[in-house]
């Protein structure tokens, strides 16, 4: 084995648990502390720090791992902020039509749609009208492909709900 991986390795061993458990007690969400331990280690193995030079390791693996929390408390908050405008703005997705049965159909979509919740709301709008794919949509909201495409699935269940009686009432004419 790599002398390098040896000493991530060992790293890993004597610390692994503590800041697990440290940054668990930050973010409250296992699965969220698991992704920064992950980045933590994998961090590590790409810059491979001469950790004879380091006093204390733990406290030095504790301020990094404290770090990681930070930066993804920015980048959650801009996400959040992004959403939140997102919410606030009047959607306007589709120009107005002169023809007043296809504007009542685009309130009712417009409609529709703000009565989604914002995730899935911003899933539905990057997929439709950013023509984003699953993959894509992911790295942009900083989530699963599969998460992406169960939102898109979700969204479109309460769409139909809201829209099937429009439909219905078409036919019966």
């Amino acid at each position: 084995m790599d002398p390098c991986y040896r000493e991530l390795d060992r790293l890993y061993t004597a610390h692994a648990e503590a800041a697990f458990q440290f940054l668990l007690s930050l973010t409250r969400s296992e699965a969220d502390t698991k992704d920064l331990l992950q980045e933590l280690f994998v961090r590590l193995a790409m810059k491979a720090p001469d950790t004879n030079t380091i006093r204390n390791e733990r406290s030095w693996l504790l301020t990094i791992a404290y770090r990681l929390f930070v930066d993804s408390c920015r980048r959650r908050g801009a996400y959040t902020e992004a959403l939140d405008r997102f919410a606030t703005e009047s959607l306007m997705l589709f120009e107005s039509s002169p023809d007043p049965d296809e504007a009542a159909l685009r309130q009712r979509v417009e409609t529709g749609l703000s009565l989604l919740p914002l995730e899935q709301r911003g899933v539905v709008y990057l997929k439709i009208w950013g023509r984003l794919t699953f993959k894509e949509l992911a790295s942009v909201l900083h989530i699963p492909a599969n998460t992406a495409a169960s939102r898109y699935r979700y969204a479109l269940d309460k769409l139909r709900s809201v829209l099937r009686p429009l439909h219905g009432e078409h036919y019966e004419t």
